[in-house]
C-alpha cells in the first residue's frame, strides 16, 4: 500500500525523508511537521545516499535549508484562515539541462560547464511559485540524449537497486535520487523515454505530459530547437508517490508568455464516465519478456480492483510512430545537432549517436515534409482510438532494465534496446501524455507498466496510476528495506 504517516511519525527525524510531497504538505499545513524538520531529514538523506550514486551533481542543501527556516517562520505567523502554495517548503530538485538563475546549465557536457543562466525557465518558476524548494541539481547524460546517465563532466550515476542497472537516462539522475529518498519529487524531460526510461530504472512513478503542456524556454540556448523536437520534448517529474506526480505537474502547466506554445488548458477535463481502459500487448515482433507481460496482467487487474472497467484491444500499430521517430525525428535530430555534437561531445556520445543514424531512415527535404504529414494521420488514428477507450496499458520496455553501459556494447545492443521499446519512443512521435510506474522485480531488477492517455489528460492518468499504486504499493519501501539492519540476537 502507499505510505501513510500519522502526526506521530512527524516526529521521527529519522524517518521524514520517506515522507510523500502531499502527505508532507498536509502535515505542515496542519502544524504537525516544521518545513526545517522536512529539509534537515532530506539533507541527512542526501549526505548519507548521494556519495556513492552521484544522482545529484549539485548539492542546493545549505541554501534550502535557509530557505526552510524562513518557512518555519511563515507558517508561524499565519492565521488559521490563511492558505500556504500547494508546494510549500517541498523539496525539489532539477535536472542539468534546464535553466536555474545563478546555476550553470551543463546539460552533461564539459565546454558546457560554466554556461550561466540569467532567469529561472518556466518550469522553475513555477515550482517555486508554488512552494517548492530546490535541493539540487540532478546528473544528465551528454546533452540529454542516451537511455543511460553518464558524462565526462559529472561522472556516472549509479542505481541504487544495484551498481551495474542503468538508472535509466536521460533523468537518471532525477529517478536515482527519487528511489534513495532525496526528496518527494525530481524534475526531469522526456524527447524519447527520458522520464520513463528512469522510472522504469529504479521502481518509481512518472508522467510524460502532452506535447507543449509545460511551457519551456532556456535563455542559454543559442538557437530554438527543430518544430519536431520542441513537439516531443516535454518537461515532467519523477516521483514515488502518483499523487506527487499530480501535484508537481499541476503546479507546472502554468502558461508562461516565453513559450508561445504551452496552451492555457485546465488540470482537469470533463468528467469521463465508466472510463473503459484498453490493454495491449502488441510488440510489433519483439518477444516480450514474461515477466512484465504478467505485470500488464496485474496491472489490469489492479484497475478492475478499482472499478475500471478492463478489454483487451489494440490501438493503432506502435511500431509506425517509433519508425516516425527514427525517420523524421532523427533527420532533423541530424541536421540541427550534429554539428555541436561532434565539437563537443565525446568519443562515447559521439559513437552512440552514429548507431542512432545508423538505425535511421535519414530522409530528403521531401521525405522529410511528407514523413511530417504522415505523423499527423497517424496522430489522428491513436485520437480516434482513445475516442473510445480514454486510457491504455502498454508495455513500456518489453524486457527487463538493462546494465548501466549496455549502448557502448555495438550496433546490435543499441538496435536491440530500441526494438524492446517502441512504446517509448513512439508515443514521443505521437506527443500523448504517458504514465509509468513501477511494479515489481523481474529478474531482480525493476520494472514497470506504461498507461497512455488521451491528449491534456494527465489527470486520468494519475488516476488510474493513484489506483495502482493503491494495490500494488511502493516500490521504494522495498529498496529501503533492505538497508534495514537484522535484529540482534536476544543475548537472554
Amino acid at each position: 500500500m502507499g505510505e501513510s504517516t500519522s502526526s506521530g511519525d512527524a516526529g521521527n527525524g529519522t524517518e521524514l525523508w520517506r515522507l510523500g510531497a502531499v502527505e508532507a504538505s498536509r502535515l505542515i499545513h496542519n502544524r504537525q511537521l516544521k518545513p526545517s524538520e522536512l529539509m534537515e531529514a532530506v539533507a541527512g538523506r542526501i549526505e548519507a545516499t548521494n556519495p556513492h550514486l552521484n544522482a545529484i551533481t549539485v548539492d542546493l542543501t545549505e541554501q534550502a535549508l535557509d530557505a526552510a527556516r524562513r518557512a518555519d517562520n511563515v507558517v508561524a505567523e499565519r492565521g488559521d484562515e490563511s492558505t500556504l502554495p500547494a508546494l510549500f517548503a517541498i523539496p525539489v530538485t532539477i535536472k542539468e539541462n534546464v535553466d536555474m538563475a545563478g546555476q550553470s546549465t551543463t546539460n552533461g557536457v564539459p565546454a558546457l560547464a560554466n554556461l550561466m543562466a540569467e532567469a529561472d525557465a518556466p518550469l522553475v518558476r513555477n515550482l517555486t511559485r508554488a512552494g517548492a524548494i530546490i535541493v539540487g541539481r540532478t546528473n544528465t547524460p551528454e546533452f540529454s540524449m542516451r537511455a543511460t546517465t553518464d558524462n565526462p563532466l559529472r561522472g556516472r550515476t549509479y542505481n541504487p537497486w544495484g551498481d551495474d542497472i542503468s538508472p535509466g537516462g536521460s533523468s537518471g539522475g532525477a529517478g536515482a535520487a527519487c528511489a534513495a529518498g532525496m526528496g518527494p519529487i525530481h524534475h526531469g524531460n522526456d524527447i524519447g523515454g527520458s522520464l520513463r526510461f528512469p522510472s522504469f530504472a529504479n521502481g518509481t512513478v512518472t508522467v510524460k505530459p502532452t506535447s507543449f503542456r509545460v511551457p519551456v524556454f532556456n535563455s542559454t540556448a543559442t538557437a530554438e530547437r527543430g518544430a519536431l523536437a520542441q513537439a516531443m520534448s516535454v518537461q515532467g517529474v519523477i516521483a514515488r508517490h502518483a499523487t506527487d506526480v499530480r501535484a508537481a505537474t499541476q503546479a507546472m502547466i502554468e502558461p508562461d508568455p516565453r513559450d508561445p506554445h504551452c496552451p492555457p488548458v485546465p488540470w482537469y477535463g470533463p468528467e469521463v464516465e465508466d472510463p473503459t481502459v484498453a490493454v495491449t500487448t502488441q510488440t510489433g515482433g519483439y518477444a516480450m519478456h514474461p515477466g512484465i507481460a504478467a505485470l500488464l496482467d496485474r496491472a489490469a487487474d489492479q484497475l478492475r480492483d478499482a472499478g475500471y472497467r478492463v478489454v483487451e484491444a489494440d490501438p493503432p500499430p506502435i511500431l509506425d510512430a517509433a519508425k516516425g521517430w527514427f525517420s523524421v525525428g532523427t533527420t532533423e535530430l541530424k541536421v540541427m545537432f550534429e554539428e555541436p555534437l561532434r565539437e563537443m561531445g565525446s568519443p562515447i556520445i559521439s559513437e552512440i549517436f552514429d548507431h542512432y543514424f545508423a538505425l535511421s531512415e535519414l530522409l530528403d527535404l521531401p521525405g522529410y515534409i511528407a514523413g511530417s504529414g504522415h505523423r499527423t494521420a497517424l496522430m489522428r488514428q491513436w485520437n480516434l482510438f482513445l475516442d473510445s477507450y480514454p486510457l491504455v496499458v502498454t508495455p513500456f520496455m518489453m524486457r527487463p532494465m538493462f546494465d548501466w553501459d549496455h549502448d557502448t556494447r555495438g550496433l546490435d545492443a543499441v538496435r536491440e534496446l530500441f526494438t524492446s521499446c517502441i512504446y517509448s519512443t513512439g508515443i514521443n512521435y505521437l506527443g500523448l501524455p504517458a504514465g509509468v510506474i513501477g511494479m515489481d522485480l523481474v529478474e531482480n531488477r525493476p520494472a514497470a507498466i506504461q498507461i497512455v492517455g488521451r491528449r491534456f489528460r494527465e489527470d486520468l492518468i494519475c488516476d488510474a496510476l493513484e489506483a495502482i499504486e493503491d494495490r500494488n504499493g511502493v516500490m521504494s519501501r522495498r529498496l529501503w528495506d533492505r538497508e534495514a539492519p537484522p535484529e540482534a540476537d536476544d543475548p537472554r
